[in-house]
């Protein structure tokens, strides 16, 4: 049986681990109410972005000169993809990183992306294991932001990084067009792929994939298609050849900074429900200690009774 100095020492223990764990969910809980915020003011953002493309691809076809994504005859199945994946650089956080590993490679899988068609730049330093356990090649690597104040420069590195890709391969993801034809270049590298968690509450959270590159030409034809909210029809004065890809780069400025920040919520989403365990766990177990504690000092003390009463008698024997 345990000592009265050990239990002690050990229910001091887990009292500090106790201190620990509420400050860690208490600063989960602080962040993932700042990133809360910057979700808000992305979805205004990119409210504002597709505004001004539903603008120009209104323009464009009241003009009738339709527009084309490239390429529409390129084989499929054949080129590089380049893949983002957004995780943690702290622990404390679960099965975060694991989970949206192992959803990747799922993903990959069924879209039937091999090993050697992979272009790995991984955001977070924990993901980097779970990666070299599976095989996978990572080729960029970046560091996390410690809050949103630093995520528009983790933004404008995946952005240079997307673009030294583009020119290594010489791809041509979108092209404003003209009357005249584009001639087809073959290009290696097919597409860009993001995958990130998505918080959908205060402790939960949802991994998702979004294809960067190429544009989506379902959404580009439904924001041409979708009705003007407004008596005032918008106007240009810069050429939509100039204007246009301008606003293509914004799209993918908001994008990449909409997954940075929904994975760091997703992040503290997961810390906080760990947190939340462990803190259950540790009450938990200091009531077992507490309680043996209690009884050790009992038997203690009713030991140390009874050996005054057999003192006391073996006194008083003639």
């Amino acid at each position: 049986m345990q000592t009265l100095e050990a239990l002690q020492s050990k229910i001091k223990s887990v009292e500090d681990l106790r201190a620990v764990v509420r400050t860690m969910k208490t600063l989960a809980m602080v962040n993932i109410r700042q990133y809360e915020k910057a979700r808000i003011a992305l979805t205004d953002y990119n409210e504002t972005i597709e505004l001004g493309l539903q603008a120009l691809l209104r323009d464009r076809y009241f003009s009738e000169m339709p527009f084309k994504v490239f390429p529409s005859s390129q084989k499929q199945n054949q080129g590089l993809v380049g893949v983002i994946l957004f995780g943690s650089d702290r622990g404390l956080c679960g099965q975060f990183n694991e989970q949206i590993v192992t959803y990747a490679l799922e993903q990959l899988n069924a879209r039937q992306v091999h090993h050697e068609r992979r272009q790995i730049a991984t955001v977070g330093s924990r993901l980097i294991t779970y990666l070299e356990t599976a095989k996978q090649p990572i080729e960029n690597h970046f560091s996390l932001p410690s809050s949103v104040a630093g995520t528009n420069q983790l933004v404008q590195e995946l952005l240079l990084t997307i673009e030294k890709w583009r020119n290594r391969h010489f791809p041509q993801f979108i092209s404003a067009i003209g009357s005249e034809p584009i001639e087809e270049i073959h290009s290696p590298l097919e597409q860009i792929l993001l995958f990130y968690n998505r918080s959908i509450s205060t402790t939960n959270y949802q991994p998702v994939t979004l294809q960067l590159l190429p544009l989506d030409i379902n959404w580009l034809h439904q924001l041409q298609q979708r009705p003007w909210n407004s008596h005032s029809l918008p106007t240009q004065t810069m050429s939509w050849d100039r204007l246009f890809p301008l606003f293509i780069r914004q799209y993918l400025f908001v994008s990449l900074y909409q997954a940075t920040v929904e994975s760091m919520a997703s992040e503290n989403a997961s810390r906080l429900a760990a947190m939340q365990a462990a803190e259950k766990n540790i009450e938990e177990r200091l009531t077992d200690l507490n309680a043996d504690y209690r009884s050790s000092r009992q038997n203690s003390i009713t030991a140390e009774l009874l050996d005054i009463v057999a003192g006391f008698e073996a006194l008083n024997q003639p």
